[in-house]
């Protein structure tokens, strides 16, 4: 076995570990069941990929986000790590191949997605390989009562009874205490597992809550104030490029990004917000899962989100490097109205479920008792407007059958086109005199492509046209034409989500869907909900509140978000605040008394010092009053 402090210098280039780093990786190099939390930006990835060239052997990785499968996998080929993925949109060919790789010793990690577990290559060809270890990335996608479950996750299990003497690392950065114990469990951890959890506070990231009813002023003025890179995160791809348009108005550099653009479009602003070109990326929240970007001095939010795990998590992106940095939150009235009014449309009722489904099967062309493994390309908006449905409707309904394992929506992914040429070459020579406009495509892709004639060959479509000097859309005619006369075999590039159906279609009218789960689901999610507004609404520190709902009680204030800045201004400052509670809590914590005895056991403070102080304690849960109005500690 290699050793792995060696493999982070030779391949990362970074001389040492982060904390818990060092010891996660052992654990699971010793063949322990292993739980990781570690905050966004903490170095999840590390965990798995160093131990995955420690040792001999293969590691599988579980991942839900192709995107972020696909990019990790381009960073670990370019550090000389073999590596693969296989996701919605591989041909059956590529798929055979990256499994035959694993099979046979030649890959050392192996991303792909849970409901890939499922297929029956992978069932068959699983305890053929040389596993050494199992990851599974953004681990709450287990827990059904964590903000995005997966149901496809529970498979994971069924892995594990293949393979039982492999160890498993799991790995997130926002799990509830409630969520921690549920992915040791559904994933069957073993007695001598162990849990590694760093600390969910960020003393760098100021946390800040600006009551905005101007919020494009507002966030102007903030850009303005804080230097260096943002990234504003907007609920909406219109308001994506209203936001971004009105920055620039003000002279801010500054673009957008949401799934709506063409990939190489998303790909160009990425790289031009990485290398600094642009400063401020206005973005939905498909931007930012796996960008190694340290030194975002700003995360804005325009609009509130559902839940803490996704606002502690898009706010984390903010000062990754350890310098300051700022994660603010602009709320007005509003949005607590919105937030409720998207939680009714969230769950929609069983009747609108199987009228989306119903007009799904009729959309993809399906028939009643087919459809299982299946993959389809597929327009959301499109679907609506064909079949008259509310296009926010419909995105919920489809969550709800994704989350009953009834099909799956992928995100948006690039798939590269791809050719072979199937004739021989008197045939292929034949073809190229009768058509001479084709015969140049023809030539250079045989000139710049090696292989054409024995394999498929990725086509940079691109660059490709742009040599030839035609257009992309006259270059991809071309190549359809070539493909229909039987001359070679295309694949045009695609772009786009789909839909793979992990169940056979079924009549609308027998669709089951688990309703005492959902019952529940809808609870929790309304929970989740109040929690966020409560995060936004109410003055305590910033930091606590988000670090204490995710099962740190016994936390501190940070001194540097808005509610922390607002109290010392008060004349209270953190230091005296923290030693006038401890006293209190002394006193408190072995018989409850009323406030004016307190406040004569603390003759030597100033009484409106104490006052201020004992009203930070009520408000943050330590102190409450009991029935006959004695003031009580409470215990966390």
């Amino acid at each position: 076995m290699r050793d792995p402090l060696k493999i982070l210098q030779q391949y990362w280039g970074h001389p040492a570990f982060r904390p818990l780093q060092a010891d996660i990786i052992a654990a699971i190099l010793g063949g322990k069941d292993t739980l990781a939390l570690l905050p966004t930006g903490g170095g999840k990835s590390i965990c798995f990929q160093v131990p995955a060239i420690a040792s001999e052997g293969l590691c599988l990785v579980v991942s839900p986000l192709i995107a972020l499968m696909k990019d990790q996998v381009q960073q670990l080929k370019e550090r000389g790590i073999k590596a693969e993925a296989i996701y919605a949109g591989l041909s059956h060919a590529d798929i055979d191949r990256i499994v035959d790789n694993a099979v046979y010793g030649h890959l050392q990690l192996l991303y792909l997605s849970p409901e890939r577990l499922l297929t029956d290559i992978l069932k068959e060809r699983l305890p053929k390989m040389p596993l050494r270890m199992i990851a599974v990335d953004e681990a709450h996608c287990i827990s059904q009562w964590g903000y995005d479950f997966r149901p496809a996750y529970l498979e994971i299990a069924a892995v594990r009874e293949l393979v039982p003497e492999v160890p498993i690392i799991a790995l997130t950065a926002t799990a509830t205490p409630e969520v921690v114990t549920d992915i040791q469990e559904k994933l069957l951890f073993r007695k001598d597992r162990q849990v590694f959890q760093k600390s969910f506070v960020r003393d760098n990231l100021a946390y800040v809550v600006r009551q905005a009813e101007g919020k494009i002023a507002q966030l102007a003025n903030i850009l303005q104030k804080v230097a260096g890179s943002s990234v504003v995160y907007v609920r909406s791809r219109r308001r994506c490029k209203e936001i971004a348009v009105e920055l620039v108005r003000r002279n801010i550099a500054a673009s957008y990004y949401h799934a709506g653009l063409e990939m190489e479009e998303r790909s160009a602003r990425q790289e031009a917000w990485i290398d600094g070109r642009i400063r401020v990326m206005v973005a939905t929240n498909a931007f930012g899962m796996g960008i190694d970007k340290a030194d975002v001095r700003s995360v804005v939010h325009i609009d509130i989100p559902d839940s803490l795990e996704a606002y502690f998590q898009e706010a984390g992106r903010g000062g990754r490097d350890g310098e300051k940095a700022y994660a603010v939150l602009l709320y007005s009235r509003d949005d607590k109205a919105r937030l409720l009014r998207n939680y009714e449309l969230s769950f929609p009722p069983l009747e609108e479920i199987r009228r989306v489904y119903r007009a799904l099967g009729s959309y993809l062309q399906l028939a009643t008792g087919a459809g299982i493994g299946r993959s389809y390309d597929f327009d959301l908006a499109e679907f609506a407007q064909t079949y008259q449905l509310d296009a926010i409707v419909v995105h919920h309904c489809l969550k709800v059958l994704e989350q009953n394992g009834w099909l799956m929506v992928s995100e948006a992914v690039y798939v590269p086109a791809y050719l072979q040429v199937i004739v021989n070459k008197d045939l292929l020579y034949d073809y190229q005199l009768k058509h001479r406009k084709l015969d140049r495509i023809l030539k250079i892709i045989l000139r710049t492509y090696q292989g054409a004639f024995n394999h498929p060959v990725k086509l940079k479509e691109p660059q490709l046209a742009k040599f030839l000097k035609i257009s992309a859309t006259e270059l991809r005619k071309g190549l359809n034409n070539m493909h229909t006369a039987g001359i070679v075999r295309y694949r045009p590039a695609k772009d786009s989500p789909q839909i793979t159906l992990l169940r056979d279609r079924v009549a609308a009218e027998h669709l089951s869907i688990d309703l005492p789960a959902y019952r529940t689901r809808k609870e929790r999610h309304l929970s989740r909900i109040k929690a966020a507004i409560r995060y936004a609404e109410r003055d305590i520190c910033r930091s606590q509140q988000l670090v204490r709902y995710f099962g740190e009680k016994n936390s501190q204030p940070c001194g540097h978000c808005d509610v922390c800045l607002a109290r010392k201004q008060a004349g209270l400052s953190l230091s005296e605040h923290q030693q006038l509670s401890q006293r209190i809590e002394e006193v408190l914590a072995t018989e409850s008394i009323p406030l004016e005895d307190l406040v004569t056991r603390f003759s030597n403070v100033r009484e409106e010092d104490l006052l201020t102080c004992l009203s930070y304690l009520m408000d943050e849960g330590f102190i409450e009053k009991d029935a006959s109005g004695q003031l009580v500690w409470k215990t966390q």
